[in-house]
């Protein structure tokens, strides 16, 4: 079997040298480095390489601008390396729009070890990378390029489009190729959606109020990271923030009984804060409205084992086909459970959630 070839784009000769021990010393990769943009174009045509993981701050040619071009020229996937600051986390974003499979964050220089505790994951995505080429080239362009709202959120009461009482949830589980997929299917949504949204979308903290931001400028729903305390709305998506579990609960208001935002930093979940199944099964034992649960891209089985709860419920559960999954992981656990009840491809989820509120 061919190795998988890596290019290394960062302008530290540091980060280069220590994130080249930690893919050479996997066996099915080798690696050539760049230290800038306008270098690594030039080693792209001679390495002709599997994957690039590719720095965001560079001198000469920045990572976004890199990406542009490796983007127009050809299907090679591309992993971001981000620094963990809210700068790091914009331009980031501004990457996975741009067409990047997925991203890594990385410490400062000074804190080498932290980088090298990191290993697996950066083995796991590049060979994910590696794995879904095809696929990973062809994602962006499967609709039409995004353009933001052309009208004013702020204008509304409050958060959320309709004004109605709760009655219908959508909830919706994601992680590895989570952002493009979001991207994809938030759009769809309409502005007067009488239904709550909560995502979990694994990512570290301080990326998730970026992704949150990013995401309500190019769709007709408002979108937002969650807060603690705060009441769930129709026609409003809440995404949990990194490093917290999302739970919901309710409490008094008026004469009403609400659904609010419950946030905890309790321990992880199969490693995982915030997880998918915390949330899912915390809606399960709390909601009593009409429940639609969405699994789509993401690595290992997150959201499986709450789906018997939620079944018991009466939810709908609804998993992303494998041909347009980045990672066919999540998805796959949840269809092999046998608590699913239909498998769509991304484009139709939107579409199938409807169908079933």
């Amino acid at each position: 079997m061919a190795k998988i070839k890596v290019l290394i784009v960062d302008d530290s000769a540091f980060m280069r040298r220590v994130i080249s021990e930690i893919v050479s010393a996997d066996a099915d990769m080798i690696v050539e480095t760049a230290r800038n943009g306008q270098d690594a174009l030039l080693k792209i045509e001679r390495f002709q390489p599997d994957v690039v993981t590719l720095d965001v701050e560079m001198p000469v040619m920045d990572g976004l601008e890199t990406l542009k071009r490796i983007k127009k020229n050809t299907k090679i996937p591309v992993l971001m390396l981000s620094s963990i600051t809210k700068q790091g986390a914009e331009k980031t974003f501004q990457a996975l729009y741009l067409g990047a499979v997925d991203f890594i964050t990385k410490p400062e220089p000074s804190d080498g070890q932290r980088l090298i505790d990191k290993s697996q994951e950066i083995i796991n995505k590049i060979k994910i990378a590696a794995g879904n080429k095809i696929k990973v080239s062809d994602f962006k362009t499967a609709s039409p390029p995004l353009k933001p709202v052309s009208f004013s959120k702020t204008s509304h009461m409050f958060y959320g489009g309709n004004h109605g009482v709760l009655k219908k949830l959508i909830i919706i589980g994601v992680s590895t190729g989570g952002p493009k997929a979001l991207y994809e299917i938030l759009p769809e949504f309409p502005e007067n959606l009488d239904a709550g949204i909560l995502i979990v979308q694994h990512m570290p903290a301080g990326f998730t109020k970026s992704l949150a931001n990013n995401l309500n400028k190019f769709v007709a729903i408002e979108v937002k990271e969650a807060e603690d305390g705060e009441e769930i709305k129709n026609g409003c998506a809440y995404i949990a923030p990194g490093d917290f579990h999302m739970h919901v609960s309710y409490r008094q208001k008026g004469n009403e009984r609400i659904l609010c935002v419950k946030l905890n930093d309790g321990p992880r979940r199969d490693n995982l804060r915030p997880s998918v199944n915390e949330m899912f099964e915390s809606v399960a034992r709390q909601w009593k409205g009409k429940l639609v649960a969405a699994i789509l891209t993401g690595m290992g089985n997150d959201g499986t084992e709450s789906l018997p709860i939620l079944k018991e419920g009466g939810a709908t559960v609804i998993a992303e086909d494998q041909s347009t999954c980045i990672v066919y992981g999540m998805p796959k656990a949840a269809v092999e459970s046998g608590h699913v009840d239909t498998v769509v491809p991304l484009n139709k989820v939107v579409k199938e959630i409807l169908k079933n509120l």
